[in-house]
């Protein structure tokens, strides 16, 4: 056993020689047994960062352990759905489950792949083929489910579910998590939907790290300001600032208690994703740059 699910160092990946550079100079360590919501925008490089994580792909610089090993070592205790979820056409739902017992001998669990299946209103006898991409999802992670996996990685799960699938889905990860102790990295574009259900969050943009850490802790560190136009936020340091009229809106990172004249809250968690989304120049906030500034 060990107390952290996933670490990475240095972490950089880059498609052939040329290519561009999807992660570089990754630092981020995930304790076991959290839910982490990772987010970021189209080519922030999430799916890179999953598919290195799950063992499938091959780092070009840096070091990444899983479940304090080797992904490759670790990848009988690691659940993983992509986005496509990648099922065998031909086969039935039935086949399908058949199919995981036999690659997970040993610590597969039937019922809990049966009931994520049944919990759908799914023929067993039905071809994977013949499914919609919600009903594929479902079988997809009863699949990663039913291997009962310490480190569980999603990407984009919800992304073809409608609302009451979505809710069930979740309720049924946060069992799992419950349950098992399970740490589940779970991609997604909305946010809100993550709020409720995660404790840990891990940013991404521009293939680096810019926000890792307990969701509380982030949240504390932050404070959504309103204040008249012109003031002077130093020395906060300064996430995003907009002047609207008389008003100057901003995200800070107090350096020191703020003024009593000011307007300040606690941002939501979609709130404060959005402002370091908006302006990617932001500086980091992750435990290895809290530790050299220290």
């Amino acid at each position: 056993m060990t107390d952290t699910a996933f670490e990475a160092a240095g972490l950089g990946k880059r498609f052939g020689r040329r290519g561009g550079w999807a992660l570089r100079d990754c630092a981020l360590r995930l304790p076991a047994g959290r839910v982490c919501a990772l987010v970021g925008p189209n080519g922030a490089g999430k799916s890179t960062l999953l598919a290195l994580a799950a063992g499938l792909l091959a780092p070009t610089e840096g070091r990444v352990t899983v479940l304090g090993t080797a992904p490759a070592a670790a990848r009988a205790r690691v659940g993983y759905v992509a986005q496509d979820k990648p099922l065998h056409p031909q086969l039935t739902i039935a086949d399908t489950l058949r199919m995981g017992a036999g690659l997970n001998p040993g610590h597969w669990d039937a019922a809990t792949a049966e009931r994520v299946v049944a919990a759908g209103d799914l023929d067993p006898k039905a071809k994977v083929r013949s499914l919609s991409g919600g009903q594929r999802t479902r079988v997809a992670l009863a699949l990663a489910l039913g291997k009962r996996p310490g480190l569980l990685l999603l990407d984009e799960p919800m992304a073809d579910l409608d609302p009451l699938a979505r809710h069930d889905l979740m309720g049924t990860l946060m069992a799992q998590a419950a349950q098992y102790g399970t740490t589940i990295v779970m991609s997604s574009h909305v946010v809100a939907e993550l709020e409720d259900s995660c404790d840990h969050l891990l940013l991404l943009g521009g293939g680096r790290v810019r926000l890792a850490g307990e969701i509380d802790d982030l949240l504390a560190a932050h404070a959504r300001v309103a204040v008249p136009a012109g003031t002077d936020l130093a020395p906060h340091t300064v996430v995003e600032s907009r002047t609207t009229g008389r008003q100057l809106t901003a995200l800070l990172r107090p350096a020191s208690p703020l003024p009593s004249d000011w307007r300040a809250t606690t941002p939501s968690l979609e709130e404060l994703v959005l402002f370091h989304l908006r302006n990617p120049d932001a500086p980091a906030l992750t435990p290895a740059h809290e530790e050299a500034a220290a």
